[in-house]
Formats: C-alpha cells, sequence, structure tokens
C-alpha cells in the first residue's frame, strides 16, 4: 500500500478535480458507499471464477462470524445500495464516486494493493446513446487534463444467450489445443472460457488470436447496439479501435465492453475501462435493470498526466506575511484573515516561528509567493503595509492598510 505525498497529492487533486466536475456537467451526482460489503455480493457479482474472487480479495470474518469484503472494486457496492435503498424502481441513476478499492496482487509500478479509483455509472438507460455518452465523456476529460497518449478500445460481449453459445465454441476450440494451454486456462476451461481470451501468457498468444471472435456469434439486437453505438462515436469524432478479444475481467459484463489503453507506462497499459452490465441487478435480488459504468485508476491516470507534461494549477501562496518587531504577530494573523475575508479564493502564508527580517524574508522566497507583505513596528504605527513583489523586478511599495485588500485583489486577477 502506498503514500501518496507532496507535492504528487497537488497533482491528484487537480486530477480529482477535472473527473468531479465533468461528470457533474452531465449530469451525474455523487454517491458514497462502504468500504466493507458482505463478501457474498463480490462472489455474486464478480464471479467465482475471476482472479479477483479467487486470489485478490480482502476477506475476513467478523466477531459475529459474518465474512466481509474490503471492496474490490465499486459496481457492485453502487447497485446494492441502488437496491437497498430504492434508488432504481421506475428510476434512472447517474452516479459517480471515488475513493480506495483493495486487492491483495503483486505490487507494482501503477498497481498497489490499496488504489484509488474514480467510478461512473447510468442505471435505468438501455439504448447505446449512455455508451456513447460515457465513452465521450472520457474523451473530453483528457482533453481537459492535457492527455493525449491514449486509445479506446471497443467490443461486444452480447447476451447472455448469446454469450453461452459463444462459451460452447471457445470450449470445442480451446479443448483441441489443451495441450497448450497454462494451468489458469486448464482451470477455467469448463467454468469461463471467455477468460482465457484475456490470457497475458506469451506463450498462448497465436492460439488466443485464432480462437472464433465474439463477434461473429452476437445475438441481431446486440450487433444492432454495437452498430450503433460505433456510428455515435463517429459522429462525435471519437477513434476507436475494435478488439475482439476485450472480454473484460469480471463476469456481470454484457454486450458493450471497452477501454482506454496507452503505450506510456509499459506493461500497465489500461487506464480506464468499462461497459454493461445488464443483469447485474436483476442478479444482485433487484429488478431488471439496464446499467452501465467505467472505472478509472487515479495512479495510472496521475503517472500518464506527469509522463504527457499535463500541468497542475500552482499550490504555491498568493502572499506571504513578514512581520517583525514587538506586537505585530497578531496584527499579522489578523491581517491575514482579513484578506481571507475580502479577496475570494487568496492563498495567505503568515509567518510562524519567529525570526529576524531577513530569516522571513528568504521564508517568503522559499514559499514561492507573489508578494510578501512587510508588517513592522513603523508600519504598525502608520496604519500601512509593506507591498514587495517577490517575481519581479517592481520596486517595493507602501499601502495603506485600508486599502491592501483592494489592491491585492487586483495584482492577483482577484477582483
Amino acid at each position: 500500500m502506498n503514500d501518496i505525498l507532496p507535492p504528487m497529492t497537488g497533482r491528484w487533486r487537480h486530477i480529482e478535480d477535472v473527473l468531479r466536475d465533468v461528470a457533474q456537467s452531465y449530469g451525474y451526482e455523487e454517491i458514497r458507499v462502504p468500504l466493507l460489503e458482505q463478501t457474498e455480493l463480490f462472489r455474486r457479482s464478480i464471479g467465482e471464477v475471476t482472479d479477483i474472487v479467487e486470489k485478490e480479495m480482502y476477506t475476513f470474518d467478523d466477531r459475529n462470524g459474518e465474512s466481509l469484503t474490503l471492496r474490490p472494486e465499486a459496481t457492485a457496492g453502487i447497485v446494492r445500495a441502488g437496491i437497498t435503498n430504492g434508488l432504481l424502481y421506475n428510476q434512472r441513476q447517474k452516479l459517480w464516486t471515488s475513493g480506495p478499492m483493495f486487492r491483495r496482487e503483486k505490487p507494482q509500478q501503477g498497481r498497489y494493493r490499496q488504489f484509488y479509483q474514480f467510478d461512473v455509472e447510468a442505471l435505468g438507460f438501455e439504448g447505446p446513446d449512455v455508451d456513447a455518452e460515457l465513452i465521450i465523456m472520457c474523451a473530453r476529460i483528457w482533453r481537459a487534463l492535457g492527455i493525449s497518449r491514449l486509445t479506446l478500445e471497443i467490443n461486444s460481449l452480447g447476451t447472455p444467450e448469446a454469450r453461452s453459445r459463444y462459451r460452447d465454441t471457445l470450449v470445442d476450440y480451446f479443448s483441441g489445443v489443451k495441450s497448450r494451454l497454462d494451468e489458469d486456462s486448464i482451470r477455467r476451461l469448463d467454468q469461463n472460457p471467455l477468460r482465457i481470451l484475456d490470457s497475458k501468457n506469451p506463450e498462448m498468444q497465436d492460439i488466443v488470436t485464432a480462437a472464433p471472435a465474439m463477434l461473429d456469434y452476437l445475438d441481431s439486437a446486440s450487433a444492432e447496439h454495437f452498430q450503433e453505438l460505433r456510428g455515435l462515436l463517429e459522429a462525435a469524432g471519437v477513434e476507436y479501435t475494435v478488439n475482439p478479444r476485450l472480454v473484460r475481467g469480471l463476469d456481470y459484463y454484457s454486450r458493450t465492453v471497452f477501454e482506454w489503453v496507452t503505450d506510456a507506462l509499459g506493461a500497465q497499459g489500461a487506464v480506464c475501462s468499462g461497459g454493461r452490465y445488464d443483469g447485474l441487478v436483476e442478479k444482485l435480488g433487484g429488478r431488471p435493470t439496464p446499467a452501465i459504468g467505467w472505472a478509472l485508476g487515479i495512479e495510472r491516470l496521475a503517472a500518464l498526466h506527469e509522463a504527457c507534461g499535463g500541468k497542475v494549477p500552482a499550490g504555491d501562496a498568493d502572499v506571504y506575511i513578514v512581520a517583525v518587531g514587538e506586537g505585530t504577530l497578531g496584527h499579522a494573523l489578523a491581517l491575514a484573515e482579513e484578506l481571507h475575508d475580502r479577496i475570494d479564493g487568496v492563498k495567505v502564508e503568515a509567518n510562524l516561528g519567529g525570526g529576524g527580517f531577513k530569516a522571513q524574508m528568504k521564508r517568503a522566497d522559499k514559499s514561492n509567493a507573489r508578494y510578501a507583505l512587510i508588517l513592522g513596528e513603523q508600519e504598525l504605527a502608520q496604519e500601512r503595509i509593506g507591498l514587495k513583489p517577490l517575481r519581479s523586478t517592481e520596486d517595493q511599495s507602501s499601502v495603506a492598510r485600508t486599502e491592501l485588500a483592494q489592491k491585492l485583489a487586483g495584482l492577483l486577477g482577484k477582483a
């Protein structure tokens, strides 16, 4: 598990602000769900024969002997919340959430056992229009963050009935090359052969590539849904590649699945992934409800943002108050509060811990503030403040205390 330290926290905060603002601009509202859920929720939703459930979940029994699990992903918890709180009956919901998820996997660059996701879900929407909106929203996020090294891959998994027919075809195909399958693939052959298509074993890539494609086995409704989605993306100018091997690692997906991938982060190429899960609400005890969503990892997005030269708004102080002399500290703190009250969004740092004028000016310079406000005994007596630019060659000036806030607001562009 990983500590997020300054200045990286500034990059994270900027990214999270952009994600929240874009999601809300499309009409999505925030929901917050627990870190802990009953283990059975994830077994039923994600699937018994998945790496997450079999190997990666943090599961334990509480004092009453009930099995609980730290959430490995957010979708199941959101669906559970929708069912238990009556959010889905004759309603449509557009929701987002963010926070830590937990999977016990091998830590590596961009992949930690506690990791952070931003998750967007649309429940109660059946047509391909919402699929397109969610993907288009992603493209807007990349533009807002100044990220260009991402490509979109899409596929369709069809209905459960179509996938069942495709599953039988895959079993026949992979049974014919069983001697070349690795241990995980042999185990999945009878239980979930689609997951074999997701194998990263380089020794199996040729047989995976030669396997029958799901798109050839789609039911007519799913094929039409997928074709309409492609048309909507093309109309919106969103470029994509159809990847018939894209199946995603969770059992609840149906019809549309997609991933935004990058070549800038080495092996950790997937940055944002999602798809439809039209049968999940009913599977967890609710009424049949179509749904789709996506999730992205903040760690990977932050790394990609940095690799692409993404800019982070400066978190430095606007002004640093230097207070020297008897009785000036209290007035300096009062001045800081006055500036906070009168200038919207101003960042003020008052000198703390004492020190002479020279030491305090060094701290002011180190703070990267644009201006130092100098408050000494003489300034206090005259009810004036020294205003010294720290990032330009302008001369220091003396400003009446009553006029300082207005003058600073103009200089800082906050008037």
